[in-house]
């Protein structure tokens, strides 16, 4: 029996090739993320995508857990097209896997991050980038971890609503201590990297180049790009993105929402204009599906996600540079 491409499923498991456009029902199928073939073998593939579902370091509301579950749903709506305004299809210059997540043992929390960073050393070994879905933003710091170890320090690309440098000098596991852990480990260099988006208080910035929501509100989009252009350079860059970063209203399912933030289009045009940065590693964390409305902040972490993977392929397949 001949079947035509629109009654195709399972993309995610019967796909023929790593990369291309696979047409899909948004509805049904097994889920990947951009309905990305599923696969445990990176060899060839130029980027490969993985869940940490993990938040048990959260302070407040839990539940990013599901984050990754959520953003491959969402992706279904962002799977079928080339991504806009881009002007070529990440999807069909690079070879994308989707490597599934993470697995540990959720009852011994201390071994958690060495778990976590296991699991990406050893997805870099292959020479495969890894893009990874949280999962509360903890996470950053065991993948910041693996990425060192194979690029040397880095420089942070780093939206989000908190610094995440709290000082903590007793080890624990906190999604607000990361990069103070992170600039101690000499594994990322803060006169070397931007916070964008940021509106809590903290009075020890530790040397990082600090874009708070309200300055960008006051002096634009354009603006703040000029700026990180500069700090970045050509630096081996690490994005990471928590959710927070864009307002409530656009971003409600989180588990520390703040006012103020930018809006969607902000984000996404932030993101764009940075065409040319050299990224080495990425995440996106804090998504909450349990706090969310009409799935709005797994879609927009869907599309933010999209514009990684453009980012990481104009750089690394089309070899375009600030």
């Amino acid at each position: 029996m001949q079947t035509d491409e629109k009654s195709n499923v399972d993309q995610a498991l019967v796909a023929e090739s790593f990369s291309g456009v696979h047409t899909e029902s948004s509805f049904s199928g097994v889920l990947s993320f951009a309905r990305r073939k599923y696969s445990k073998d990176l060899s060839g593939v130029d980027l490969a995508i993985t869940g940490i579902p993990f938040d048990t370091a959260t302070t407040a509301r839990p539940g990013t857990r599901y984050g990754p579950r959520g953003i491959r749903a969402a992706s279904t709506e962002v799977a079928w097209q080339r991504n806009h305004p881009w002007e070529f299809d990440a999807l069909e210059v690079l070879k994308i896997a989707d490597y599934g997540d993470c697995g540990f043992d959720h009852g011994r929390p201390d071994g958690v991050p060495g778990q976590i960073q296991a699991h990406i050393e050893s997805m870099l070994e292959t020479d495969t980038a890894v893009l990874s879905l949280g999962g509360d933003h903890f996470i950053s710091l065991p993948l910041l971890r693996a990425h060192v170890k194979k690029h040397g320090p880095l420089s942070l690309l780093h939206f989000d609503a908190h610094t995440d440098t709290w000082k903590d000098d007793d080890g624990r596991i906190d999604h607000g201590t990361m990069f103070y852990h992170a600039v101690n480990e000499g594994l990322i260099l803060p006169e070397q990297s931007v916070q964008i988006g940021i509106r809590t208080t903290n009075d020890e910035p530790m040397g990082f180049n600090v874009f708070f929501a309200d300055w960008i509100h006051q002096n634009g989009v354009e603006t703040l790009v000029r700026e990180v252009k500069k700090i970045l350079g050509n630096r081996k860059v690490y994005l990471t993105f928590d959710i927070d970063c864009v307002d409530p209203a656009y971003a409600p399912g989180t588990g520390t929402p703040v006012c103020g933030g930018l809006s969607s289009p902000q984000a996404l045009q932030i993101l764009r204009g940075l065409r040319g940065v050299n990224l080495v590693g990425m995440d996106l964390v804090e998504v909450s599906p349990p706090y969310d409305h009409a799935e709005i902040t797994s879609l927009l972490g869907a599309f933010l996600v999209y514009d990684f993977i453009a980012l990481y392929a104009a750089r690394h397949k089309l070899g375009e540079v600030f």
